[in-house]
């Protein structure tokens, strides 16, 4: 089964996605921009501010589903730039320092002003045994 997440922590989809779907034990969320969520634009600053940015917003969308940053499995980082790569890594640090989840950096042409985009998946394996402890205790 699969479920849409949607929170105003976080910013609203510009086209046709949804800020995250839930699906069994795993939660996809989409690419994520350094949007400021009650703005509704791209922060001003540089790749730290940005990427800090991007995390709350993943925060905001893991938090609404259950999940946290230690749920996250995979990373996929865009950056408008291959030379942001250390500082961008100098930040980012900062939200995995115990047991960083895998991830793949790629440099592609951002939408202008963006500097990074980031999207994740998370996996909970207690999701799982939870519903499975709910159907034993249904009459």
């Amino acid at each position: 089964m699969k479920k849409i997440i949607q929170t105003e922590f976080a910013p609203r989809p510009v086209g046709p996605y949804s800020q995250a779907i839930n699906a069994g034990n795993f939660l996809f969320v989409s690419g994520q921009l350094a949007i400021d969520p009650q703005e509704g634009k791209i922060i001003s600053g540089d790749i730290k501010a940005q990427t800090a940015q991007v995390m709350q917003n993943i925060k905001a969308i893991l938090n609404a589903a259950g999940y946290d940053l230690s749920d996250i499995v995979h990373v996929t980082v865009y950056l408008s730039s291959m030379s942001l790569f250390s500082e961008f890594n100098s930040e980012y640090t900062k939200y995995f320092s115990k047991e960083p989840p895998a991830r793949t950096t790629i440099g592609i042409e951002l939408i202008p002003g963006a500097l990074v985009e980031i999207s994740v998946i998370a996996y909970k394996h207690k999701i799982k045994r939870y519903e499975k402890r709910l159907m034993k205790d249904k009459p």
